[in-house]
This record gives structure tokens, C-alpha cells and sequence, in this order.
């Protein structure tokens, strides 16, 4: 009796463990490299582009598998092939299976090993394995390594045997039920958040070095100095080496510097003579070797390497707006929240030119920069970047974002995270920015986003920043800001719009946008797909993207440094990409894109208020709730009999607007006089519409009709309303609002201001509307 029970559980738990599998893995979708992946030939590029050594023996390809409860020994007989360095969900993979917490995913394969000289060592490097992996050498352990990001190294040389070796990692992946960093992987896919990925997915590989030798290098360039900071980690400390480095540029000698070692890591000060510095519009790469010689002058170990020579800072610009300076000029930088998720892959891309593709795109829109978004690449995606003048910020992977650590934005307090969690946490991010500090193409450190399982801000903000100088940290982005870091950064769906900057802290648009277009035969499930504001018609979604691309040129002007629209491409059902999920389809032609973006890499005047917003001061306007005379909307009607009252106006308590008038009807009538002796040529409108419509006015004709669509009301949103400038007139003018509440809980605010390009054309939009002033 009691088998047959257990027989009857068994078959219970494999039939919800395969009904669950059907539920996630059911979606499939190629890209044009799908077919190109070669299971005898894949990945094969050299994975470690920042130092490279001659040893070199790829370990990618078929591997055998085998998925059990982690209550079971290690498997005799594994179920069968899986193509590594591809996840077990994916298809590329092979397997597309689901492992999930209560198993183990296990790995096998066998090699042959190079021949070894006296004191040489045979290294093992893992890409990355998400999450937890144990490694074994002919059935000895090797070692265990949990993160699911950074690469790692073990030296296997004292567990080699005579002829062919065997290799077996187990794998152990909680996904969602842990506290350890996982981007967006959840067990049940929904909305912004995506399948869940297990196992190795970068490249394994072997390499033979000597009995001493070069671990990591980081170059730290000084372009104030005209020198290069280099420091070495080696695996020894000292035994009477020396670190010889040398700079070549075009294959002739820069600099050269020999230095003694003492401990594990020597720092050789190098000489730059009138640099030539990196940037997105001249990347220019050094060549650098990099030589541990011993006592006699024999080279021990020798790798090759490069370095960019780029500073990246803050600093106050003509009009005294502290910005992002690159190599000591403001550059305004405008990219996309690149998620780097794969339909047939996931978190691997099919091939290198497959994964550089969205960065290509990226380049050909005219972006400057990207956010990798709570995920990482291989060193080779960053090195590319380096070479193509990619600008990066990079992200920290969170997790507890769901559930248990995340924090809302309007929370005192940060989260209180375990000890143990803490921890992993910590050491995941030091791992990565030890790998990825060598490439010159990131500038921004990101440890937390949007409350993800965001703790401690001061603190991990104040350690990062004390553990790479060299980079600015924007910490958190969006959300739960605590004054810390040298980035004050806004979400804010679909805006845009900004905070102003501080002495100290420059003024970023973390996210924005998130257009959803779903283009039919391109599209991942048959469940709703998802973007913060969709739009079936292509031609509607054209309009609302050059909107919000117009509506940037009056926060910049303001001291805006950056910007970030969400996203790269389509990811699983989120369909708010400028690229589909499986890169076949761009959304608008390339080259439009360009087109629009063009414009806000110019310099802009400050702007000049016309009727000034209430986000810093409450500002008085004529309010009424009866339905005022007819021509209460033309610039000379008499409104001395209004009611005055002050902007914001919020039905309830608002923590995101502050001091506020209570909003006590359904409708609103609010009228406000500016007067004018030099009509400009642009025309910028600021709000804030939470759970409400509008209609306004200028001068009786309506120039926006705007009805709240969702999307997330912490900030005022920035219009260029530029079309309706020739409303304007000297003398009186009159903005008007017809406004309505639809929720319980409405705000409203409104401003009008103006800014020009100093690379226009138009000889009014250069002049600084000094002569103007705001009555009532």
C-alpha cells in the first residue's frame, strides 16, 4: 500500500513538474545566427581579450547531462547531450529543460590534457555558471564557486592523471527562491521578468602557464598626469621577480617602466606623452606587454593587453550646471537599457556577431551609450565596445525584487538584508568589478536598481566608490534616492523628464520611454504582451518615440547629463524594444532614429520661464470649480474676480509633489497671465498628471490634450510643444487648463518654459528671454 501511494506521488510530481516545464520552456523563436552555431566549432573566440597569453585549448561543445533531485547521488548514467556554453532552458542548448531548486544539474565530459613543462601549471576558467558550481577532476573535487556572473579559475594540475580526464560540475540554481543575484530570471515568466537560466552559459577553456605567473591587470589611466596607473596581480610575491611593461602605439614604443615585486601585486607607473584619448568618436586603443623576468632577464610569464586612455568626471559646465565631463568636456549621453537576452539562447548569444549586432544598431540610431541592464557579458562584449567607442554602464545583477528585500521609493528606510546574502552580495559585485575594470568603455558603476533588494546605499555606495575611483557610481538608479554617489537618477515611464542637479550630483533619466509595438510574426508567447504604453499602429508609434525625443531638448538645457530609453530590443513578451526579439525587424529605420537623436548632442541656452512650474515653489494661479464666462480662456479676459490659489493640486497626501492644495471637485478651471516683449521660437510645457485629464490652453487654442495613460508619476514630464510657439504673443498672453480628475487619488502641476540650441539657425532662439515676466 504504501508503494503504490509513493508510486502514485512520484507520478504526481512528474506530471506538475512537466506540466510547469510545458508552461515556460513552451516558446521557441530563431535568429538570423540560430543555424550558424556549429556544435564542433562554437564560442571558439579567445574569452579573455583584456590579457591574452598563447595557451589556449576551448572546452565548449557537448557535454553530457543529466537533471536529478539533490537528494540523489551523483548520476552512473547521464540522460544525454547538452551543448555547452548554452543554459539548459535554451534551445540552442539542446535540452530545454527546467532544473529548478530541488535539483542539481550535473555536466560531464572528458579531455585530454597539453603536455606540461617542469613547473608548469594547467588552469581551468568557467565564463560564467549560474548559480552555485562544484567542480571535479577525476572524481576529486576541484572547487565550489557560487555567482552567477563573474568567471573563475582553478588550477587543476594535482588532479591530472595519465591519459584522457574527466570533468564533472554540479550545478545548483534557486532562481527566484533565493537571495542571491539574478537579473530578471523568475520561475514563471511574466511581463519584464524572463525564463529562468541554469548552468554554464560562457565559455570553459584551459590554459597552461608557468609556476609564476599574471593573474589580472588593471590600468587606470590619468590623462590630467599623462600617465597610466597599472596594477598587476600575480600569484606570487616576489622570488626576486620583476614587472617589466610596455606601451606600444601603432607597433612603436611609448613607454616602459621595470619594477620590482613586492607582494602579490606591483603597481608600474607608466609615462603617456601627449595622449591620444579615447572616446566614442575616437576609440583609440594602446598596446600594452606586460612581463614578469626574473633575476637573469628571462622572461617567466608574458601578456598582451591594451588600455584606453579616458578620464571621466564631474564639473560644472558654462552655465554653471554640474555634468558628465569625458576627458575634461561635457558630453551628453544618450543610450538604451540593453537587457542582452536571446530567444534561442537566452543569456548567450547565438555567436559573437550576433551579439554585437545590437550594439552595431545601437551605433547606427545614433546612441553613444548603453546600460547593461542586471545582467553581464563576456569580456569580449566589452572589449568590442572599447574598440567601437561604446560608452557603458554597467549594472550589478540584484535580486528580491518580487518579494521580501525590494523597497518602494517613498521608504525611509533600506532594506534589511541577511548576513549571508549581504555578503554574496558584496563579493559578486567586487568579482565584477575586478574583471571588468580594465575596460575603458565603462564609465558607471550601478550596484543598486529601482529598490531591487537595495541595503545599506551609504555604505556599499561609499565602498564602491572608494574601490574604483576611476568611475562614477550611480547608486541607486531610480527609485529610493539617498543622497549619495555622484548621480541623482530618475525613472520615469514614459516621460521624460528629470531632477535638477546639485553641486555635486549630476541629473540623470535612468529610464524612460518603454514604447511597446508589437509587430505580428515577431512576437515570443501567445499570452499579452507587455510595454508601459502600447501601440499597434506603427505610425502612432513613430509619432509618440519623436515626442519623447523632442520633449529631451528642454531637460538637458536644464542640466540633464544623460538619458536611457527603454530598450535595445524586444525581450519574451516585453515588446518596448526598437529592435524585435529575434533582431529580424527594426522597428524605425535607423537611420530616422539618428535623425532625431542628432540634435540633443548640441549645446542648448538655459531655459527661460514663462509660467513657472510649482516643483520647487508653489506658485500662485487663478482656480475655479464652476464653469467659467466663454471667453475666460483669451489672454484679455478679466480674471481680477478669480479665486487664487497655489500649484500642486492633489486630492490626498502625495510624497512624490510635497506641499499641495487640496483638489476637492471633480473639475478644475485654473487660468494663469504671462507677459512677454520677445517671443521666443521654442516652447517646452512641464507637468505632472497623475490619475487625471487635461486640456490646455494658450491664448484660447488648445495645445495639449492629455488624458493620464499609467506609466509611473514620480516626476514632471517635459513636452516640446515648439509647433504651437507662433501662439505667443508680445504683451499678455493666457495658459489655461480645463482639468478633470479620474481617480480618487489625482495631482496636477504645470509649467511653460523655453530653450533654444546654440546651433540653430534661428536668431530668436539664441536670445535669453530676459525681458519677459510671469504675472499672478
Amino acid at each position: 500500500m504504501k508503494r503504490k501511494y509513493l508510486v502514485i506521488t512520484l507520478l504526481m510530481a512528474t506530471s506538475l513538474a512537466y506540466g510547469q516545464q510545458n508552461k515556460v520552456l513552451k516558446y521557441a523563436m530563431d535568429t538570423r545566427w540560430t543555424e550558424k552555431v556549429d556544435p564542433g566549432n562554437v564560442w571558439t573566440e579567445y574569452p579573455r581579450p583584456q590579457m591574452t597569453r598563447d595557451s589556449y585549448i576551448n572546452l565548449n561543445g557537448y557535454w553530457q547531462y543529466a537533471i536529478q533531485p539533490t537528494t540523489k547521488k551523483p548520476p552512473k548514467k547521464y540522460k544525454g547531450k547538452i551543448l555547452v556554453p548554452f543554459a539548459v532552458e535554451s534551445s540552442l542548448g539542446g535540452v530545454k529543460k527546467l532544473v529548478g531548486e530541488e535539483n542539481y544539474l550535473w555536466y560531464k565530459r572528458t579531455f585530454e590534457a597539453p603536455e606540461l613543462g617542469a613547473g608548469e601549471r594547467l588552469l581551468l576558467h568557467f565564463g560564467a555558471v549560474d548559480w552555485e558550481a562544484q567542480v571535479s577532476i577525476n572524481g576529486k573535487e576541484a572547487g565550489l564557486h557560487k555567482g552567477g556572473y563573474d568567471a573563475f579559475t582553478l588550477d587543476i594540475t594535482d588532479h591530472l592523471q595519465p591519459g584522457e580526464q574527466e570533468l564533472v560540475v554540479r550545478v545548483w540554481d534557486p532562481a527566484d527562491k533565493g537571495a542571491q543575484p539574478r537579473g530578471k530570471q523568475v520561475a514563471e515568466p511574466f511581463g519584464i521578468w524572463y525564463t529562468p537560466v541554469t548552468g554554464i552559459w560562457q565559455t570553459v577553456w584551459l590554459e597552461k602557464v608557468p609556476a609564476n605567473y599574471i593573474t589580472l591587470l588593471k590600468p587606470t589611466p590619468d590623462i590630467d598626469k599623462r600617465q597610466l596607473s597599472l596594477k598587476v596581480k600575480t600569484n606570487t610575491a616576489g622570488n626576486g621577480l620583476k614587472l617589466r611593461t610596455t606601451v606600444l602605439a601603432e607597433g612603436s614604443k611609448v613607454s616602459e617602466k621595470t619594477v620590482a615585486i613586492q607582494g602579490k601585486e606591483p603597481v608600474a607607473l607608466l609615462d603617456i606623452p601627449q595622449p591620444r584619448l579615447w572616446s566614442p568618436e575616437d576609440p583609440y586603443l594602446y598596446d600594452l606587454v606586460v612581463e614578469l623576468v626574473d633575476g637573469t632577464g628571462q622572461v617567466v610569464d608574458k601578456v598582451g593587453s591594451y588600455f584606453g586612455m579616458r578620464k571621466i568626471s564631474l564639473a560644472k559646465d558654462a552655465k554653471g550646471y554640474t555634468r558628465i565631463h569625458l576627458n575634461n568636456q561635457p558630453l551628453f549621453q544618450f543610450g538604451l537599457l540593453d537587457q542582452g537576452w536571446w530567444p534561442d539562447g537566452l543569456y548567450t548569444p547565438p555567436t559573437e556577431e550576433a551579439m554585437m549586432y545590437d550594439v552595431k544598431m545601437t551605433k547606427e540610431m545614433g546612441f553613444n551609450m548603453l546600460r547593461k541592464h542586471v545582467k553581464v557579458e563576456s569580456a569580449r562584449f566589452y572589449y568590442h565596445c572599447d574598440k567601437m567607442g561604446m560608452l557603458v554602464w554597467q549594472d550589478m545583477p540584484n535580486g528580491n525584487y518580487l518579494k521580501g528585500l525590494r523597497i518602494q521609493a517613498w521608504e525611509p528606510n533600506d532594506a534589511d538584508r541577511p548576513k549571508e546574502s549581504a555578503e554574496q552580495f558584496e563579493e559578486e559585485l567586487k568579482e565584477m568589478m575586478d574583471e571588468f575594470h580594465h575596460f575603458p568603455s565603462i564609465l558607471v558603476w550601478v550596484p543598486f536598481n529601482e529598490g531591487w533588494g537595495q541595503y545599506d546605499t551609504e555604505r556599499i555606495t561609499a565602498w564602491t566608490e572608494q574601490y574604483d575611483p576611476s568611475r562614477l557610481i550611480d547608486s541607486p538608479s531610480g527609485w529610493a534616492d539617498r543622497g549619495v554617489g555622484d548621480i541623482i537618477d530618475v525613472h520615469l515611464y514614459p516621460g521624460p523628464g528629470m531632477e535638477a542637479p546639485t553641486a555635486e550630483r549630476v541629473s540623470v533619466l535612468g529610464e524612460f520611454g518603454g514604447l511597446g509595438h508589437p509587430v505580428e510574426g515577431h512576437l515570443w508567447w501567445d499570452k499579452r504582451n507587455w510595454g508601459y504604453l502600447t501601440f499597434n499602429d506603427k505610425t502612432d508609434f513613430v509619432k509618440e518615440f519623436e515626442a519623447l525625443i523632442e520633449g529631451l531638448k528642454g531637460p538637458i538645457a536644464s542640466g540633464l547629463s544623460a538619458a536611457i530609453y527603454t530598450q535595445t530590443t524586444d525581450v519574451e513578451g516585453e515588446v518596448n524594444g526598437l529592435i524585435t526579439y529575434d533582431r529580424e525587424l527594426v522597428k524605425i529605420d535607423p537611420a530616422e532614429v539618428k535623425r532625431m537623436v542628432t540634435p540633443l548632442y548640441h549645446e542648448y541656452w538655459a531655459p527661460y520661464v514663462l509660467v513657472p512650474s510649482s516643483e520647487h515653489d508653489p506658485a500662485q494661479w487663478c482656480v475655479s470649480t464652476e464653469p467659467p464666462h466663454a471667453d475666460w480662456k483669451k489672454a484679455d479676459y478679466d480674471d481680477h474676480e478669480w479665486p487664487k490659489s497655489m500649484l500642486p493640486l492633489s486630492t490626498y497626501d502625495n510624497f512624490f509633489l510635497g506641499k499641495h492644495s487640496p483638489w476637492t471637485t471633480d473639475k478644475v478651471y485654473l487660468r494663469k497671465q504671462f507677459y512677454l516683449n520677445t517671443v521666443p521660437s521654442t516652447l517646452y510645457l512641464q507637468h505632472y498628471s497623475a490619475k487625471s485629464k487635461m486640456k490646455v490652453y494658450l491664448n484660447g487654442e488648445v495645445i495639449f490634450d492629455h488624458a493620464d495613460r499609467g506609466g509611473r508619476k514620480r516626476h514632471y514630464t517635459h513636452i516640446d510643444k515648439s509647433q504651437y510657439s507662433h501662439l505667443l504673443k508680445k504683451g499678455n498672453n493666457a495658459l489655461t487648463v480645463e482639468l478633470e480628475r479620474t481617480h480618487e487619488q489625482a495631482s496636477f502641476d504645470l509649467g511653460l518654459y523655453t530653450t533654444g540650441s546654440m546651433e540653430g539657425n534661428d536668431q530668436e532662439d539664441k536670445k535669453p528671454y530676459s525681458q519677459g515676466s510671469s504675472q499672478k
